[in-house]
């Protein structure tokens, strides 16, 4: 299982929201780069990049701090935010990316997330943010109609190569993942699934790993290793024992 360490920006610094609140933002740091090579000594091999500003509005906005990172980082870097049309999807994978995360485009234009993920094979993941089991699009703003294992089905046998999966209501609250609805997403679909939301410890890491034969790719991290509560190295070791 995959631990990937999260870097989100806002503004050009490294930030973590509550439940996806940009007015509830904490700033760790200003050097996005920097923290990408504290991860990379601490023997992360992926690394979960969110343009948050992108993610509201519809394009990318931290382009240059993108850019730090993936020059740095010697892992895969995995993006999301605001890449909602091919030439973005292209532009960012000319620069590095290894893999891209569309979460509203995925919602709002399904064919269009399909075709990209034909072309690009093995570089898009889907994200699923879930607010009380329902679909959440526009950087979290808006709650659909649409039931979150219904979307993720929507893309079995698209060439997907993840899921994202988000509890908004836990993400950046450190109340530890979903487990149980993360797991049963896995359940109901024939795609990986990576983890994320209010990762507290070592127990969510262990308790996720253990359901790695169920389809559990990855988890996402952040809040957890900005405070101190989780150690990635040792996250790492654990993950990888399964």
């Amino acid at each position: 299982m995959i631990v990937f360490p999260a870097i989100d920006l806002k503004g050009g610094e490294v930030v973590r929201l509550a439940e996806g609140d940009m007015d509830r933002a904490t700033v760790y740091g200003d050097n996005p780069a920097a923290q990408a090579m504290i991860f990379a000594e601490a023997g992360a091999e992926h690394l979960h990049v969110v343009d948050l500003d992108g993610s509201f509005a519809g394009r990318t906005e931290n382009r240059e701090a993108v850019e730090a990172i993936i020059e740095v980082f010697p892992g895969y870097v995995q993006l999301g935010g605001g890449i909602r049309d091919a030439v973005g999807v292209e532009g960012w994978f000319n620069l590095g990316v290894a893999r891209i995360v569309m979460g509203s485009a995925a919602l709002k234009n399904p064919e269009f997330v399909k075709e990209m993920a034909r072309e690009w094979e093995g570089g898009i993941v889907v994200a699923v943010d879930a607010r009380d089991g329902m679909v959440a699009t526009e950087g979290w703003a808006e709650v659909s109609d649409v039931p979150v294992v219904d979307m993720a089905r929507r893309f079995e046998d698209a060439g997907v190569a993840s899921l994202l999966f988000t509890d908004i209501g836990r993400d950046g609250l450190l109340k530890g993942c979903n487990v149980d609805a993360t797991v049963e997403l896995a359940r109901s679909v024939d795609i990986p699934v990576i983890a994320s939301g209010g990762v507290k410890g070592l127990d969510d890491i262990h308790i996720l790993s253990l359901h790695a034969d169920e389809g559990i790719e990855g988890v996402i991290t952040g809040r957890a290793l900005y405070e101190g509560k989780l150690d990635l190295a040792t996250a790492i070791a654990m993950a990888n024992r399964g």
